[in-house]
């Protein structure tokens, strides 16, 4: 049987103040949806009220006669997080924090649009174009619910049917299922229906008819030659169907006019359109830079007065000091909050401030002239130490806000980029290589286009010390395709 034991032990924990958790994730919302936060705290907490703070602060040293052991058990009531539970308890999801960073009220404020029903709504009501009787009916409406967004009827058409027969009780035939399809197939938008790309294009070929001689060339192509279209082997395609250079290039150009996703034609207009706000605005004034906040990210909060008052007359009232105490305590938690409340939100716009001064200063050649190339290789560990705060709390500055430039409006941590080194020792940025090698496929011949072994030696050349694999990363970072792929007539 084993004996209870005790001992001492030390053990280093890192701890974090209810404070300090409520700064960092001030910190990390971005202005549009600091609107909508501090409006919680307003309609949480009645001790707090917009407005401009007054002179005097409410003092809770003197103002009640609470124990020490009632402030002992407000403490525990207080007791410092883990930063293990902080982090655990800070979940929010990325998107929430990037690409839509304006609040429902903003929503709220924008030119309404008109909601339009996704493009299953708009071939539903296209049915009646053709002649079906009740069963039929069922069919279309079966066929029309099994396509994907993209408005493509990948499933088999054996399997529709026994969809019908399970589900519906409908017995049907592929001969039906396939002339009730191509009736489905000539509504609107073009292209709707299809199996495959390739039936998808020609479809909408179908549709324009023969008015240009480009028209069945185009058909031709993507009939007896798609695969090799797909792959742009142009030269293999004028060879095999024996047509010249420039019916090549007119067949073509009709093919790219096409759309390859029908589905999304309709469901396009709906999206709502969605305004970055910046956090930051940079002023270039007679080539001088001027840093400002966005007048968002400094609202005007203060005190209440009347909780202030209550506080007071509760402390004053001795003969019932004893039963006023749990009153008094949450006057008192609920003006301590609101104060700290105030105190995050100046301290965010000082932290705020000082970490864009000090981005705006280090890449001071970029934001006066907006080339790319003049960006410096920049870590959060560079900006971190200048300003003499912790990495993660830059971190959250960069992630998800929005500075405004006279060259454009960007999120703040695209500007923070790694660095390579030069034949003469000088560290450059990735974001320099990466605008070097935008530009030189941009000016490349695209009737032959540099492969990434052409590029890397054209980069060598220039003084870059880099490998092909990461020519090869740079250039899928920047969303261009492969040479054959790039290849145009």
């Amino acid at each position: 049987m084993s004996s209870l034991r005790q001992g001492l032990h030390q053990k280093l924990l890192q701890k974090l103040s209810p404070q300090q958790i409520q700064l960092m994730k001030l910190l990390q919302i971005p202005v549009a949806n600091l609107e909508q936060r501090i409006k919680e705290e307003l309609q949480e907490n009645p001790a707090l009220e917009e407005g401009h703070e007054e002179a005097e602060e409410y003092d809770t040293r003197e103002d009640e006669e609470i124990s020490q052991d009632d402030d002992e058990e407000i403490a525990e009531r207080e007791e410092d997080l883990s930063i293990d539970e902080y982090l655990s308890d800070d979940d929010t999801p990325d998107y929430k924090l990037s690409a839509n960073n304006s609040s429902a009220d903003d929503e709220r404020k924008e030119t309404p649009l008109v909601v339009q029903g996704n493009f299953q709504d708009l071939l539903l009501s296209q049915i009646y174009q053709l002649d079906l009787n009740g069963k039929q009916f069922h069919i279309a409406e079966q066929i029309i619910g099994s396509l994907d967004d993209d408005g493509y009827l990948r499933r088999d058409l054996k399997a529709v049917v026994d969809d019908l027969a399970f589900s519906q009780n409908i017995s049907t035939t592929l001969d039906e299922l396939e002339k009730i399809l191509e009736g489905i197939q000539s509504f609107d938008p073009p292209g709707i229906g299809a199996r495959s790309l390739q039936e998808c294009l020609l479809l909408q070929l179908k549709r324009k008819g023969d008015k240009r001689p480009s028209i069945p060339i185009a058909v031709k192509i993507l009939t007896d030659s798609f695969e090799e279209f797909s792959k742009k082997h142009y030269e293999k395609i004028s060879k095999d169907l024996n047509i010249s250079e420039e019916e090549l290039k007119s067949g073509i150009s009709e093919i790219l006019k096409l759309n390859p996703r029908p589905g999304n034609t309709s469901s396009a207009s709906a999206r709502s359109i969605q305004h970055i706000i910046p956090d930051f605005i940079i002023t270039n004034m007679d080539g001088k830079l001027e840093l400002t906040l966005n007048s968002r990210n400094a609202p005007e909060l203060k005190i209440s007065r009347d909780y202030k008052e209550m506080l007071d007359h509760y402390s004053k009232d001795k003969k019932n000091a004893k039963a006023n105490k749990d009153a008094i305590q949450f006057v008192k938690s609920k003006l301590d909050s609101a104060k700290w409340f105030i105190d995050a939100m100046k301290q965010r716009q000082h932290t705020l401030f000082e970490t864009m001064r000090t981005i705006m200063d280090y890449q001071s050649e970029y934001f006066m002239e907006g080339d790319q190339r003049k960006l410096k290789k920049m870590v959060l560990r560079d900006i971190a130490e200048q300003i003499g705060m912790d990495i993660s709390t830059v971190s959250r500055v960069a992630n998800s806000k929005y500075v405004q430039t006279p060259f454009g409006t960007f999120l703040l941590k695209s500007f923070f980029s790694e660095g390579l080194q030069t034949d003469s020792g000088e560290e450059v940025s990735s974001k320099e290589v990466k605008q070097i090698l935008t530009d030189t496929i941009a000016a490349e011949d695209k009737r032959k286009p540099m492969t990434d072994d052409a590029l890397t030696a054209i980069l060598n050349e220039k003084g870059y010390n880099i490998a092909r694999r990461t020519v090869a990363k740079y250039r899928e970072m920047l969303d261009i395709p492969v040479a054959r792929l790039r290849k145009e007539l």
